[in-house]
């Protein structure tokens, strides 16, 4: 009965830690002075204006990211065009760095609990790169992974969880799909699909809460 369940996790800011989170690492990794990276996203809503344009839909997630691209680019002397030359600079060959802890507990009981396992993202060889995906923790677990850097279709577009469902072969109201955007989750609530708006300042309840709703 269990296998018939599946939980669907978007990639960036849920499997993984945010680049809010890992300003730190990234400093080293490009030798900045420590502080030098202030941007904060959710962690410091009132300090990051581009970011509440971005929940705004002002502008959208890519357009958030390709500007801290080019402004971390150009501390270096460099002009950085793409998300992909930022993440793997910034966080170097060491993936492990950036999985959650929470993420590596939530997939780990899900899979033990025969669950099956859905990664919908839409930009995760876009911003991390096929070495860096193919050598992450834990991601052969995964019986699917939905990517619009390949499909072209960007969450909400309903297609895109249709997409994923489809290729998992369940029921939707098997499945809790898991997201740190807003907008991607009442993309999923206009497909009648269970979900999660998953916290990033409070990761462990998020997946708490998830992983309840599979029985888990």
């Amino acid at each position: 009965m269990s296998a018939q369940k599946a939980l669907i996790l978007d990639f960036g800011g849920v499997v993984t830690r945010t680049m809010f989170e890992t300003h730190d690492i990234a400093e080293r990794a490009l030798g900045l002075d420590p502080g030098t990276l202030t941007w904060r996203g959710p962690f410091d809503i009132a300090t990051d204006p581009l970011w509440r344009a971005m929940q705004a839909r002002e502008i959208t997630e890519r357009d958030y990211w390709m500007t801290r691209t080019r402004e971390v680019g150009q501390l270096l002397g460099e002009d950085w065009t793409d998300m992909k030359t930022f993440v793997q600079r910034a966080r170097g060959a060491d993936a492990e760095l950036v999985l959650r802890p929470e993420a590596r507990d939530a997939i780990l009981k899900t899979r033990a609990a025969g669950l099956k396992l859905a990664i919908l993202s839409n930009e995760l060889d876009l911003f991390y790169g096929v070495e860096f995906r193919k050598r992450f923790p834990l991601i052969e677990l995964f019986d699917v992974i939905v990517d619009a850097t390949y499909t072209g279709i960007l969450k909400p577009d309903p297609r895109a969880y249709e997409q994923v469902l489809s290729e998992l072969g369940l029921d939707r109201k098997n499945c809790v799909f898991v997201d740190d955007q807003k907008k991607n989750i009442e993309g999923a609530e206009a497909v009648s699909l269970p979900n999660v708006h998953f916290d990033v300042t409070r990761p462990a309840e998020s997946y708490a809460r998830a992983l309840q709703m599979l029985g888990i």
